[in-house]
């Protein structure tokens, strides 16, 4: 009896064994399955991003993501996603799928990407600084991060360059400002435009125009010491500029350029030999 006890032990083992490697098989094949539907959506979401039909491919590469986002094509997936957007100018839902990728998967070697790829979002956006500081302010803040965060990568170089463009277009917006307040003879607040130009974009083509509208302002203002200071600033940087040039004319009225004295000279000439001609 305890023979045929031990016998059928065995055979309940082997019987469950037996089902439990079935289990695994179907769970292996079933896996196997999901892979290659997601490979399948992807492959299918890269074609209709090669046809020019970005909407039916972020649908398709988001459809990958879902069907295994336990796959390391998850999150490739979703960055194509954002990626088709991007490319055919839907910024607002390129953003949105940038940060649910950012938030979903913070430890990706694709971060860095990411996170320059948002920014160029928010800088593709820039039409009109005079209306809307917006995409500028958020651009800024997001190519400062990536040299804060990622300083050794070509996103950083990149990046750079993109606010040094930024910088440019700002204090464009601040010098057209500033020359409005100075038409209407508000000198405060022009002089508050004209400093944050020397103050945060002393980088731009546009500093130099600043300095000398300080120089002019405080001039007007009977403020010659600060005026001075400002004139000495614009010499000592740029010495060789014609916004200097502009500011040593407020202190000497008759100063004259040596372009200005050649000119003179030759015009004087025409004059002398007009007349020795005509008399």
């Amino acid at each position: 009896m305890k023979y045929f006890a031990n016998i059928l032990i065995i055979l309940i083992f082997l019987f469950l064994n037996s089902c439990s490697n079935d289990k695994k098989k179907i769970d292996i094949i079933e896996e196997e399955d999901i892979e290659l539907q997601m490979i399948d959506s992807y492959k299918e979401g890269i074609k209709a991003l090669e046809e020019g039909d970005v909407l039916f491919a972020a649908k398709k590469f988001n459809e990958a993501e879902l069907v295994y986002p336990q796959s390391d094509w998850a999150p490739k997936s979703a960055l194509m996603s954002a990626y088709s957007y991007y490319i055919q100018d839907y910024y607002g839902d390129a953003i949105f799928e940038l940060n649910r990728f950012i938030k979903t998967y913070p430890k990706d070697l694709r971060l860095s990407y990411a996170h320059f790829l948002l920014g160029m979002c928010y800088y593709e956006q820039i039409v009109d600084e005079k209306k809307d500081l917006g995409p500028i302010l958020k651009a800024k803040e997001k190519f400062n991060y990536i040299l804060k965060n990622y300083p050794d990568t070509d996103f950083a170089l990149d990046a750079q360059f993109k606010l040094d463009l930024i910088n440019d277009i700002s204090a464009s917006k601040e010098m057209y400002i500033g020359k409005y307040y100075v038409k209407k003879k508000k000198w405060i607040p022009a002089i508050n435009r004209f400093k944050t130009i020397v103050n945060n974009y002393e980088t731009t083509v546009y500093v130099e125009e600043a300095l000398f509208r300080l120089v002019e302002i405080y001039y007007l203002l009977g403020l010659t010491d600060e005026s001075q200071k400002y004139a000495k600033l614009l010499g000592y940087n740029y010495l060789s500029s014609r916004w200097y040039k502009e500011s040593y004319r407020i202190f000497n009225r008759n100063y004259e350029s040596p372009r200005e004295k050649i000119k003179k000279k030759e015009r004087n000439f025409i004059i002398r030999k007009f007349k020795s001609i005509f008399n």
